[in-house]
């Protein structure tokens, strides 16, 4: 019989990992039961009754976190000179075009998101065999193609990120660290619930959340109580 590390002996005395837990302590519990030296990614995990494969019940949307995701967004700005100045002192970490496309056709990928004007999108939609697999690829859904590339960066610097469902139906998304205090876990969980809330597709039948699990890094998943959301 395999023997159970002093970690896990620690996390199953402070966790029962057949209940559901409300928000509010799912992210009590979560610090309790995080042990990593480092500072762990705080993941929430939404499974919705929607069927992907059909366009009228995709989900995918944009939000901005009370608190932000707690680490460094490193953005890149693709755009034409008279745009560079004002992505430079919104905080875009590099500002080009062509030598920075160049860059990403040799492969060339040590960024997190790419804001972009939409007069330069016919030199970006080239690198779509890169940018996507990568979710990088900017979109105007998810407001990283705009004329108002200095806002944008600030927005996302400020914590706003995009995301969207999976084939298995499920949105997986980064909401903070393990550091943040278990309010402000449970305030960006909270904001991210409700805004998927609102894009529930019309044509999606029977329950729209299906189950809700949170958890660290290297943690076990913590099951929400879907009732103990105001409005879901």
């Amino acid at each position: 019989m395999a023997k159970i590390s002093k970690n896990r002996k620690a996390v199953l005395a402070k966790y029962n990992p057949e209940k559901e837990y409300s928000l509010e302590d799912a992210a009590k519990v979560l610090k309790d039961i995080t042990f990593t030296k480092f500072d762990s990614s705080v993941d929430l995990d939404i499974r919705l009754g929607v069927d992907p494969k059909k366009s009228d019940q995709m989900v995918r949307g944009v939000v901005a976190l009370p608190h932000g995701i707690g680490k460094m967004v490193r953005v890149l700005v693709l755009c034409t000179p008279d745009k560079v100045q004002d992505a430079k002192d919104s905080g875009a970490d590099h500002v080009g075009l062509d030598d920075y496309i160049q860059k990403i056709e040799g492969g060339w990928t040590d960024i997190d998101v790419i804001i972009c004007t939409p007069t330069v999108m016919a030199k970006v939609g080239k690198l779509g065999k890169v940018l996507g697999p990568r979710g990088l690829m900017p979109n105007p859904k998810s407001g990283t193609v705009t004329l108002e590339v200095g806002k944008a960066v600030k927005e996302v610097k400020a914590g706003k990120i995009d995301f969207k469902i999976d084939k298995q139906g499920i949105i997986h998304v980064g909401i903070g660290r393990a550091s943040f205090s278990a309010e402000k876990i449970r305030d960006n969980a909270i904001e991210m619930i409700n805004v998927v809330a609102k894009l529930k597709p019309a044509s999606a039948k029977g329950d729209y959340f299906k189950s809700i699990t949170i958890s660290t890094t290297m943690s076990p998943g913590i099951a929400v109580d879907k009732n103990s959301i105001a409005g879901i």
